[in-house]
This record gives structure tokens, sequence and C-alpha cells, in this order.
């Protein structure tokens, strides 16, 4: 064969190699498959016309992707997912202690969470500190912070984790998630969750007239 075919013919061969291997493997898109979320295309169109004013920097995903999984602790000390939260739309928001903007953000929070009956929607606020862990409850317990439960990941798991999904480093983080458990958008940065906007947001979310 001459060193040209032969060449083409490689090349060729090669190129098959790598599209068969996209197709075993996927192409590395953080999210899973998102035809598990089709159904929440509608939720995503309705609530992109409200991401405005105090909460206008909630990117609206036109494609909704299955929420990360991770483990983290429940107000008990349990190991627990995002997926054992079913059935309800969450807000899950990612704070420490040592981040400024987040506790500026968590009496807002708070007074988000009051406003919905907890079983059609949760903040779940996971705390990161991995020190001192004694001093996160306490600082929710003397600023007054009443209406949310307390979740943490003391091991520094969940961080990486949401990083890759939502393309940020710093905090205050927020993801919002259906309760199909498909992520809807995402909130790099802080915001006044206790003001009209965020309520007419997650009134929609939920499907509240």
């Amino acid at each position: 064969m001459p060193r040209t075919t032969a060449a083409f013919a490689a090349g060729i061969g090669l190129v098959a190699a790598l599209a068969a291997g996209l197709a075993l493997y996927g192409t590395g898109t953080t999210g899973g498959n998102t035809g598990a979320c089709a159904g929440a295309a509608k939720t995503s169109a309705r609530l992109a016309p409200l991401a405005r004013g105090e909460v206008a920097a909630l990117q609206v995903l036109e494609t909704p992707r299955p929420a990360p999984a991770f483990p983290f602790k429940d107000p008990e000390g349990r190991d627990v997912t995002l997926s054992g939260m079913g059935g309800r739309t969450l807000l899950v928001n990612l704070w420490a202690t040592w981040c400024a903007p987040c506790k500026a953000e968590m009496p807002a929070l708070d007074r988000l969470q009051a406003a919905f009956d907890a079983k059609d929607f949760h903040v779940v606020a996971i705390n990161l500190d991995t020190r001192n862990l004694e001093t996160p409850p306490l600082w929710l317990k003397e600023n007054g912070i009443r209406a949310l439960a307390y979740y943490a990941d003391p091991t520094g798991r969940v961080l990486p984790v949401l990083q890759k999904e939502t393309g940020t480093l710093g905090l205050p983080t927020t993801i919002l998630v259906d309760a199909g458990g498909c992520t809807l958008g995402i909130m790099k940065g802080p915001a006044d969750w206790a003001s009209e906007d965020a309520k007419r947001l997650i009134g929609a979310a939920i499907g509240r007239p």
C-alpha cells in the first residue's frame, strides 16, 4: 500500500476510534444525562424572565441537568444526599463562617425559608467549616437563624464537586434544584433571598400560582 494511502487509512481509523470512545464514555461534560431532565425545561423557561432585580445574577439553565451527587451531614450528623430530599424544590447554598458575604445573606435565606412551606421548598444551607465545628451552629443561634436546618460538610467533599458543577471558585454559591432532582439555575455570589424578586422566582420554581 502506498505510504499516503496507508497514512490516510490510519487517520480514518483514529477518527473512528475516537468516535467510539466518545460514544462509550461521553464527552466529559458535568451534570450527567441531561435527557433525564427534559421535563424540567418548561420550568426553566418559566423562571428565565423572573431572574431579575435582586436575583438577576441567577444563571437559569436552558437545558437543566441532574443535580450533582455528594454526601453531607444532616442536623443529626447522618450522611444525606440531595436525592434523598426529593419531592420538593431545593435551594442549595454553600457557606462558611470565614466568608463574610455568606454570613450576610444567611438571615435572608432564613426569611425565605420561613415564607414557604418546607414540604414544597427547602433551603439546604451546607456549612463548609472544617475547624472549630461548634462555631457554625452557635453563630446561627446567636444571629437568630431559626428556620434553616443545619447541614454541614466537615470533610471538605462538597466544595470541589460544586466548583466543577458551577464553574465558580468563590463563596457563597447556590444552585436551584427542582423536585425531580434537576439543576435549574446557578447563583455565583450573594443575593437578597428575602426580596420579592426571590420569592416570585421560588414560587414559580415550585409551581405556586
